[in-house]
């Protein structure tokens, strides 16, 4: 079982500036608990999402990856050049988004011409893996046509594709209910799911539970959240909607017996350390 634990994604809307030192601190914290794969930062303009700016620094201060998983987003060309020469990246991550609106908005591209850059971008990738993550996987809020078959065939185009490491199905409208999450994962699994395919959920805590199990019994093997369910969803319009809670998830994936590495007994102090550096700079 392969668990993604998003710092990323948690910091990116904070909005205070978290000094250096303390995200080295507290991936530190994360590495030594037995996180294997650390989705950490993003090389994005400064201008757009100032939080991460510092991407190459918290690189370098890391430990080498020693067989774990260092991944960074990138939204163009300029940002791979620059993680490529980074010291430790192991991975980098593209959105890439079914929803034609919001591949306008959040990448100022169409996906028409979207598709070549991603052939290029992958090639490009030197010896890093390259994961897209589809956005808007289950539905989105513009009134862009989608349904389940929509992501699928965007799916199979994508396993077409040289040097692809994985794709990651977002749910980054934020309100997919257990049933589009099912239906949508068994249009894809016709195309095969094993362990190239991930899914990145958001969700009110009281939902988490049942997500997990649907993608579980879909096949998924590959999950993603946060300590605390930290990183909320702007398209959900409802504050109690995050990221999946590590404390919540890693204790019913191992009560399924899929394990992680990461002790159990930790996950308490993990999310508190993870609230309180939010509330410190929110």
């Amino acid at each position: 079982m392969k668990w993604v634990e998003c710092p990323r994604d948690s910091w990116q809307g904070l909005g205070g500036f978290i000094p250096t030192d303390e995200k080295v601190g507290y991936l530190l914290t994360l590495l030594e608990a037995g996180f294997q794969s650390l989705d950490l930062t993003s090389f994005v303009s400064p201008r757009w999402v100032p939080q991460h700016a510092d991407a190459r620094e918290v690189l370098a201060a890391l430990p080498p990856p020693e067989g774990r998983e260092y991944l960074a987003i990138i939204g163009n060309q300029r940002g791979l050049e620059r993680a490529v020469q980074t010291p430790h990246l192991t991975t980098v991550g593209y959105p890439f988004s079914i929803s034609e609106t919001f591949q306008r908005k959040n990448l100022n591209m169409g996906l028409e011409e979207s598709w070549p850059l991603l052939e290029q971008l992958i090639a490009q990738a030197q010896d890093r893996k390259f994961v897209v993550y589809l956005s808007m996987a289950f539905g989105n809020p513009y009134g862009d046509a989608w349904e389940p078959r929509l992501t699928a065939q965007f799916v199979q185009r994508m396993h077409q594709l040289d040097g692809l490491s994985g794709i990651v199905l977002a749910d980054t409208y934020g309100v997919a209910p257990a049933n589009t999450i099912t239906e949508t994962l068994r249009a894809v699994a016709i195309h095969g799911i094993g362990q190239s395919i991930g899914v990145h959920l958001h969700s009110r805590p009281e939902n988490t539970l049942g997500k997990v199990q649907v993608a579980l019994e879909a096949g998924v093997r590959w999950l993603e959240g946060a300590l605390g369910g930290i990183g909320g969803c702007p398209f959900a319009g409802d504050e109690l909607v995050g990221n999946l809670a590590t404390e919540q998830v890693l204790p019913y994936l191992a009560s399924q017996g899929l394990e992680v590495g990461v002790g159990l007994e930790q996950l308490p102090n993990l999310a508190s350390e993870a609230l309180l550096l939010r509330s410190r700079y929110a």
